[in-house]
């Protein structure tokens, strides 16, 4: 857990707002949620390794000393989507676009750039199980990621379905699936060798982890990538789509499905950045169909990532509603642009426009109608509350960025008057209060 001093709500605020600009630009609806579900609500929906990293919250009073926990902080924005979408479908049109953008918590013991409270920047699509739903959500995330500033960023993409024929030519039984998966999500973390000892301590027999090392080197083409899009054309996924996972509309095979989505993805700005990699496996079990994950060079681990869970509002409704999302990490964001310096000078950059000063107790009152003008000029202002020396004044706004002071005395006061000191320029120059707004919003527009 964390303080976000002012520097840092500023960069924060910066990147929220340039995604949610973006995602509205797509259709995008926002929606927000308690920070507390009900745990029966989470557990079962994020796999075993998930169920342990939520924080529940114990329950009050006569079931305090005995550990029982009836809610729990949320693990992620997906689930309780889902929860809405079931709860409210009645009032939700159909499709429904949605982003939210708020805090999750996990009980880890979190590595560079990532923490126990974090918050993720989601964009979904429910109702449709078209491929361009996966093609939108690609294009809405490399606009986003472009208007913040980064370049050399590209989007992996696979498929489950494609994922669990893998698993059985792995020869890795069904019960153990889920387990392969998320060892297999990790693959960019701990390498091949870390993901063979995952499966080994999962139970997984020693041919099955042969196959999947020999398999491993037989795709990767260089150290950290694993596989180009020719891939995709060369594998053989010609299997049908199962009744249970997927809508009749949309029996495809998962490559049929993860072709349409790139030819869907050409014109945006996602086109050139979207590659094949037989190795994605995201470790969430509720993803059914297409997944996708966003990195940046040079940066182990990903901006961001979602894919297709056709089941999980079904978990909560009973009825089939299939559903896509995207959910790029603020937290990863900020660590990134902070070490490449991809912030704006701006940013770094004061309270106020200007500081009103006076001399002595007696010009507060005169300094509070003042700072009222300016403001209404459309400034920033900030009013000195304490009658120090002129010189410890203008040395604090100094200090802080500050561009421009507003000194009040005296003759200023009975004059109706306003000395207006630039810093930079270090000249001054008095004007009647009236029109010291406008003469100090010209001079903050020539500064650039």
């Amino acid at each position: 857990m964390r303080d976000f001093l002012p520097e840092d709500v500023r960069r924060r605020e910066y990147v929220i707002g340039i995604i949610k600009r973006v995602y509205e630009r797509y259709g995008f609806e926002p929606l927000e949620t308690p920070a507390a579900e009900n745990l029966e609500t989470l557990l079962g929906k994020y796999g075993e390794e998930g169920n342990k990293l939520i924080f529940k919250i114990l329950r009050r009073g006569e079931h305090e000393a005995t550990g029982q926990a009836d809610l729990a902080l949320r693990y992620d924005l997906t689930v309780p989507l889902a929860r809405v979408v079931a709860q409210y479908q009645a009032k939700l049109p159909r499709p429904f676009k949605r982003y939210q953008i708020q805090p999750v918590w996990r009980a880890d013991r979190p590595g560079r750039g990532r923490f126990r409270e974090f918050y993720q920047c989601d964009v979904d699509s429910l109702g449709s199980t078209s491929p361009l739903v996966e093609a939108e959500l690609c294009g809405a995330v490399s606009d986003a990621l472009t208007e913040l500033g980064f370049k050399g960023f590209r989007f992996r993409i696979n498929h489950r379905r494609r994922l669990t024929r893998l698993l059985r030519a792995f020869r890795i039984p069904p019960e153990l699936h889920e387990r392969a998966l998320v060892a297999l999500d990790k693959l960019d973390k701990v390498g091949p060798d870390g993901v063979a000892a995952e499966l080994r301590n999962g139970g997984l027999g020693a041919d099955s982890v042969k196959a999947f090392l020999a398999f491993y080197g037989l795709v990767q083409t260089a150290p950290g990538t694993y596989g180009a899009d020719v891939s995709l054309l060369a594998l053989d996924m010609s299997e049908s789509a199962s009744s249970n996972t997927m809508a009749e509309s949309d029996e495809m095979s998962a490559a049929e499905n993860l072709r349409a989505i790139l030819e869907l993805t050409k014109g945006t700005s996602a086109e050139s950045r979207m590659h094949y990699d037989p190795f994605l496996a995201r470790g969430l079990s509720y993803y059914t169909g297409a997944i996708m994950e966003v990195n940046v060079a040079d940066l182990a681990g990903s901006l961001g990532g979602g894919g297709r869970y056709d089941n999980l509002v079904g978990m909560f409704s009973g009825q089939h509603i299939p559903a896509c999302g995207f959910s790029l990490g603020l937290e990863r964001i900020l660590v990134v642009m902070t070490e490449r310096g991809m912030f704006p000078p701006s940013l770094a950059t004061s309270p106020a426009d200007v500081m009103v000063a006076t001399f002595d107790a007696a010009g507060a009152g005169p300094a509070m109608r003042v700072a009222g003008v300016l403001r209404g000029a459309g400034l920033r202002v900030m009013v000195y509350p304490d009658p120090d020396r002129i010189g410890r004044q203008i040395k604090y706004a100094d200090g802080r960025g500050i561009p421009f002071v507003a000194i009040l005395g005296e003759d200023e006061i009975k004059a109706g008057t306003v000395t207006v000191k630039n810093l930079a320029r270090q000249t001054q120059r008095t004007y009647q209060q009236s029109a010291a707004g406008a003469a100090i919003r010209e001079a903050l527009t020539g500064r650039g």
